[in-house]
């Protein structure tokens, strides 16, 4: 969990590959997401660079207990599924590579830090480190929300991604918004993004 004095990942730090290194680029990405209520209980986000070309899209249940999401890349390939896990105090998901619910396909998990908190603070724990009931140690941490543009992902207490703009057309009540997120040089930008959903799926009241 960050603590003093906090730094920034940067060119030249090593790559953080939690999904795929594919997903890491060697200097600095500004993306842009957007979010769409389909129908009561489903809605898309789309993710964007700063030329416009589509990079991400991510469905799934916007309501409800156990839901699932889907991220695909844009030929519709998926990536990885998120999954909530049940009715516990703090919230949990899984998240695992492809379509995949089996143990040895699991790239992280995420999990509340407090069960009851005015501020979303999540801890991320990676497969090797998953142990989630006995560590208190994970290996990255985010704090903030969406609403109020605060939302920062640290691994120990580098900064590596966070949201810098927020804007929205209609309003939150119609389930449309968009925000930018910038993601540091060598960080995984689809773990990221699968971070940053979750912890918009907490936050959301419509």
């Amino acid at each position: 969990m960050p603590k003093n004095k906090k730094t920034e990942w940067q060119v030249g730090d090593p790559a953080i590959s939690v999904v795929s290194d594919q997903f890491c680029n060697p200097y600095p990405m500004d993306l842009l997401v957007k979010r769409k209520v389909q129908n009561f209980s489903k809605d898309h986000y789309e993710v964007f660079d700063p030329s416009g070309n589509l990079l991400l899209q991510i469905d799934g249940q916007a309501w409800g207990f156990n839901r699932k999401r889907v991220m695909r890349d844009p030929a519709g390939f998926t990536i990885l599924s998120m999954r909530q896990k049940g009715l516990a105090l703090k919230n949990k998901w899984e998240v695992h590579g492809g379509e995949s619910k089996e143990r040895e396909d699991l790239l992280f998990t995420v999990q509340q830090s407090q069960a009851v908190s005015l501020k979303t603070s999540v801890d991320v724990f990676l497969p090797e480190n998953n142990n989630v009931k006995k560590s208190n140690t994970c290996d990255f941490h985010a704090s903030g929300g969406y609403s109020n543009i605060s939302f920062k992902v640290f691994k120990s207490d580098a900064l590596i991604a966070g949201v810098t703009h927020k804007f929205t057309w209609g309003s939150f009540c119609k389930g449309k918004y968009n925000f930018k997120v910038r993601v540091n040089p060598e960080v995984d930008y689809a773990f990221i993004i699968a971070l940053l959903v979750m912890v918009d799926d907490n936050e959301n009241w419509c």
